[in-house]
């Protein structure tokens, strides 16, 4: 235990420190005759215990109690004031600004063994709860990582579930995730946004668990009315995933309701414009129509690249959030890493 004594008479600190040494513990004293430097010292360090004279120069014992249990991390220190029999107003004032306990001159030293003991008792009860705190602290850090592990390892088989019912995705969900996080990075949202659309984004098209077989799996170009219930899957996929409380699953269904809606309104479901689609949903919009492009479909071949940014520069302000679209092809390098980092094998 550190013990900081606070006395502006060296008699004083002398006798204190020999009744502390008769307590038959080893702890560690300073002893301070200038209030300043022993508030400096307990505000830069944490003692266990403070046993402070009233009367003193420069700072008296009230006025640095009320310093002290003011400083961060310092409300529940154990502190000792010191003063004579006939000062009961200071004792009020003290105990207001937050001392816990008195010694009263001329000192008693049977008296003075029993409150230190009683004081440094409180201090180690103190000191264990603090313990299991931060070991109930680490225990529910570890439990919810575990929940993330699992919640993370669900998105992934849910995902998957969409991909086996459309043959058409194969490594689209690992790239488009990637696509939308670089975007994600260039337009410094936080980090824990970028984390939590790299791992939502793969949910998108999980709707399409909803479509019949005859329209999700058809070869040529949909009809208006199978267009028209293709078109659900967006409210599907929201259904899904939003009445969960996890903010990945809540991001996870954003992204699955506004990836198809367009920057100039004429998008579904909702027929939403500009910034009134949500950011990710924008974000995604990008990844995942150039993904589809560059990617053999049943229906056409994959595009090259260079056809695919031009098509891309041409929605610009039509079908893609400008910013979205600037920042995508502003690192084309590092798209064709992800591409060949999923290239498809089939």
């Amino acid at each position: 235990m550190q013990i900081v004594i606070i006395d502006d008479v060296e008699a004083n600190l002398l006798l204190l420190r020999h009744f502390i040494t008769q307590l038959g513990e080893a702890h560690e004293v300073q002893s301070f005759t200038d209030p300043l430097l022993a508030l400096a010292h307990c505000q830069a360090q944490v003692p266990d215990l403070v046993i402070v004279d009233y009367m003193m120069p420069k700072l008296d014992g009230v006025e640095l109690i009320q310093r002290l249990r003011a400083t961060p991390g310092r409300a529940d220190i154990p502190l000792l004031m010191v003063t004579a029999n006939d000062e009961v107003d200071v004792r009020y004032r003290a105990l207001d600004s937050g001392a816990n306990d008195f010694l009263t001159k001329p000192l008693d030293k049977i008296e003075f063994r029993a409150r230190m003991r009683n004081m440094l008792a409180l201090r180690a009860n103190q000191k264990r709860l603090e313990d299991r705190a931060s070991w109930l602290a680490e225990e529910v850090l570890k439990a919810t990582d575990e929940i993330v592990r699992r919640e993370r390892e669900t998105i992934l088989r849910l995902s998957k579930a969409a991909e086996f019912r459309d043959p058409e995705t194969g490594d689209h969900i690992q790239r488009m995730a990637h696509y939308s996080w670089m975007i994600a990075v260039r337009l410094g949202l936080p980090l824990e946004q970028q984390q939590l659309i790299l791992e939502a984004a793969p949910m998108h098209d999980v709707g399409k668990v909803g479509i019949p077989d005859n329209i999700l799996l058809k070869p040529g170009k949909l009809d208006e009315a199978e267009f028209s219930i293709m078109k659900q899957h967006p409210v599907i996929g929201h259904q899904i995933l939003s009445e969960s409380s996890s903010p990945l699953l809540q991001m996870a269904a954003t992204i699955a309701l506004s990836h198809h809606e367009k920057f100039n309104g004429s998008g579904y479901p909702l027929g939403l414009k500009g910034d009134a689609i949500p950011l990710v949903g924008r974000i995604v919009a990008v990844a995942d129509v150039f993904d589809a492009l560059t990617s053999a479909r049943p229906y056409k071949p994959a595009w090259e690249m260079d056809r695919a940014v031009s098509f891309m520069r041409e929605q610009r302000g039509v079908h893609f959030d400008p910013q979205c679209v600037d920042v995508f092809l502003g690192q084309l390098d590092d798209v064709r890493s992800v591409r060949q980092r999923f290239a498809a094998e089939h």
